[in-house]
This record gives structure tokens, C-alpha cells and sequence, in this order.
């Protein structure tokens, strides 16, 4: 298939190895793993290499890597074998819920950074900076026609309950978190009352320790 390297970025010499590897396979793919990756998403890259006419008068031409589609998979057997080796090494110190959560937080995170790249695309697009890519934009326009049509009102209402009901949830853990919360600070004062009652009292009947005067009645 062809070979990696772990980058971050392309280098200098990758072409002359890209080279010596077309002498075992026909049309490798080189493959960039960032193994420190500073930003969300799969820190995976891959290229092929094309020959590109130069510019200039003399018509040479020039080998360079192109950019290919990539994403990762596996067969339903490496799945199961993967699901495996994550319960040994799973945290048993973390819940569920908070790994769930963490998951979560993670995607939006991964989504926010893919709006963000779009908006610059469409940006440097109508600034003139960068040409319209058909493609592109029938990729755009097929994730607009996946999005739910507010303007019908049985989906709006249903959004509400949804919302609602989410919110509900939400409201009853903060009430039950300030009971808990409550329930323990008067748990705590009525422990320290005690201790001091206690106290007191082995102080009172310790040997040594002087009586209360006594007043006499007229």
C-alpha cells in the first residue's frame, strides 16, 4: 500500500523515498501520523504523488504529493478485539456518566472546530482568495438539506418538550444536589454540637476540677 511517517508536516526528503518505495508498489500512499496532535480529529494524512507542470515557459515537469481522502476503520473482528483491550485498560476510577460526558464534550468540540473551518473556506471564498469548489459546496449543500426544517410547527413542538424535559431533569439534580448539600451541613453542626456537649462534660467531671460555688439564701 505504501509507507507513514509521523511527520507532523511533509519534509524535503519524503519524495526520495516516496521514490525508492514505487520500486515495490505500484502507486503508493504516503501516510502523515501526528502523534502529538494539538487539535481535535483524526491526526491522520494521506498522499499520493503526481506529476504537475511547472509554471514557467520551459514545460518540465515536477513530481509533488496530492492530498487523498482518508478516514480510519476496521472490520467488525477488529472492532471486537479493540472493544477487548479498552475494558482491561478502562479507568475503573471514572463513571460511566463522566466518560460519557467527556465524549460528548469532545465531539461539539470536534464539531465547533469543523463550522470554524468552513466559515474560513466560505470566507476566503467571497473575499476572492480562494476559487468555488463545486464539490465543496454540493457537500455543504447536502448538510443543509439534512438539517431539520424549524418552520413546521409539530417539529418545533417537539423540540420544546424535548428541551423541556431535559431542562426538568436538570432542575430537579440542582434541587437535589442543594438538599444533599443542606441535609449534610446540618448533619455536620448538629456532630459538632455533640462533641462539644461531650467535651464539656469531661472537662466538668475530670478529678481536680474545682465546684461550682455554692450561694446560701438569706
Amino acid at each position: 500500500m505504501g509507507w507513514y511517517s509521523t511527520g507532523p508536516k511533509i519534509r524535503a526528503c519524503d519524495l526520495d523515498i516516496h521514490a525508492l518505495v514505487s520500486g515495490y508498489c505500484s502507486s503508493p500512499v504516503m501516510v502523515i501520523i501526528d502523534v502529538a496532535p494539538h487539535e481535535l480529529g483524526l491526526p491522520v494524512h494521506a498522499y499520493t504523488a503526481v506529476e504537475e507542470v511547472t509554471s514557467d515557459s520551459s514545460g518540465k515537469s515536477r513530481t509533488v504529493f496530492a492530498h487523498l481522502p482518508s478516514e480510519v476503520g476496521a472490520y467488525e473482528a477488529e472492532e471486537i478485539g479493540v472493544e477487548h483491550l479498552l475494558r482491561d485498560v478502562k479507568d475503573a476510577t471514572v463513571s460511566t456518566l463522566a466518560t460519557r460526558v467527556s465524549d460528548k464534550l469532545t465531539a461539539l468540540k470536534s464539531l465547533e472546530e469543523r463550522l470554524r473551518e468552513i466559515r474560513c473556506y466560505l470566507d476566503h471564498v467571497l473575499e476572492g482568495r480562494l476559487p468555488v469548489n463545486h464539490d465543496i459546496m454540493a457537500h455543504l449543500q447536502d448538510v443543509f438539506n439534512l438539517l431539520p426544517n424549524l418552520g413546521v410547527g409539530h417539529l418545533v413542538r417537539a423540540f420544546t418538550v424535548k428541551t423541556n424535559d431535559m431542562l426538568l431533569v436538570m432542575y430537579l439534580a440542582s434541587v437535589t444536589r442543594a438538599v444533599t448539600a443542606v441535609h449534610n451541613l446540618i448533619t455536620n453542626l448538629a456532630a459538632n454540637k455533640e462533641l462539644e456537649r461531650v467535651q464539656d462534660a469531661e472537662e466538668h467531671s475530670a478529678p481536680g476540677t474545682a465546684a461550682p460555688p455554692v450561694v446560701a439564701n438569706a
